[in-house]
């Protein structure tokens, strides 16, 4: 598994990007994304809270635990925004789906103040975006420990652009 995020400078911090090729529309793909019964078969289920609130699960996480995410942006079928607050910190989030010769370029951009901790989220993230691909193509969902510790020394050296 070879790391493939980036870091860029931004007036507000730093953000993580990280971009995965799906042959599929962006509909479909955005479904992936949206849909309780879909995000389940890679990052967990989910359901709705008042006020732009959801509860997801991390079903792929030790102890399945479940997290409360604020719904920031939901452009259908383009971008969706979430932040989270809880154990781990504030985590600001970002999806974009753009086409590109069809196939749906998805992004995953991860709004960070700094880059503590970036050896551990990079190899992360770029866990669940394999998750997402592998159960979309009916494949074996890789396992964490084929990310992190080797992509940690990547992350960790990685300089804003």
């Amino acid at each position: 598994m070879n790391p493939t995020g980036l870091l860029r400078r931004t007036p507000d911090g730093i953000d993580l990007e990280l971009t995965r090729a799906i042959a599929a529309s962006r509909e479909d793909v955005w479904g992936s994304l949206t849909e309780s019964d879909r995000t389940a078969l890679w990052f967990g289920p989910w359901e709705r809270l008042p006020e732009k609130m959801i509860r997801v699960q991390m079903a792929f996480e030790e102890g399945s635990p479940w997290s409360e995410m604020r719904i920031d942006a939901c452009e259908v079928p383009s971008r969706l925004a979430v932040s989270t607050i809880g154990d781990a910190g504030s985590w600001k989030l970002e999806v974009v789906l753009t086409k590109s010769e069809g196939t749906t370029l998805v992004t995953l951009i991860q709004h960070l103040s700094d880059t503590e901790g970036i050896g551990e989220i990079g190899p992360g993230w770029e866990y669940y975006l394999d998750m997402l691909v592998n159960s979309r193509n009916d494949e074996p969902l890789p396992t964490f420990d084929d990310y992190y510790p080797a992509q940690a020394e990547y992350y960790s050296s990685l300089s804003p652009l």
